[in-house]
């Protein structure tokens, strides 16, 4: 086999602290942070000279997202801040939780907007929530039958 683990997600966003704030507040922990730049850098990405600050959040079981806020070349927005989930390309993180009612309402009260909510049969409820630069996060909590 060729690939070991899936190591993070690189999600480019404008307005970094508040999207760190948001997956802090959702449960996942900052690692880290540094700003890379140079030459370098720049062509490992295909880009010319870049300069970028990133934060590396992880889940408790391990699982990172990257957060690139780009200073040099300017980040490029494709489509609409809040395109629906059916729009071509990386649409939305799902994460396992516990308590899915309190954590759909916490993260409301820390500005997400609720997409909408189901229950999967007998073996999770499901909510979609959007954050802030419009990021979806899907969120399910597994009930007691399964």
């Amino acid at each position: 086999m060729t690939v070991k683990r899936m190591d993070n997600i690189l999600i480019v966003v404008d307005d970094l602290e508040a999207v760190k704030e948001f997956f802090v507040e959702l449960g996942l922990e900052l690692e880290g942070q540094t700003t890379v730049e140079g030459p370098s850098v720049g062509s490992l990405i295909g880009l010319g000279d870049v300069r970028a600050t990133l934060a590396m959040l992880r889940t408790p079981d391990g699982q990172g997202i990257e957060l690139d806020k780009f200073h040099t070349p300017n980040a490029v927005r494709f489509g609409p801040v809040d395109a629906p989930v059916n729009t071509l390309g990386l649409r939305r993180i799902m994460f396992a939780v516990d308590g899915i009612d309190a954590v759909v309402a916490r993260m409301q009260a820390h500005g997400a907007e609720l997409i909408g909510q189901m229950q999967y049969g007998e073996s999770y409820r499901l909510a979609y929530i959007r954050g802030p630069e419009g990021i979806i996060v899907g969120l399910a909590e597994q009930l007691g039958g399964v």
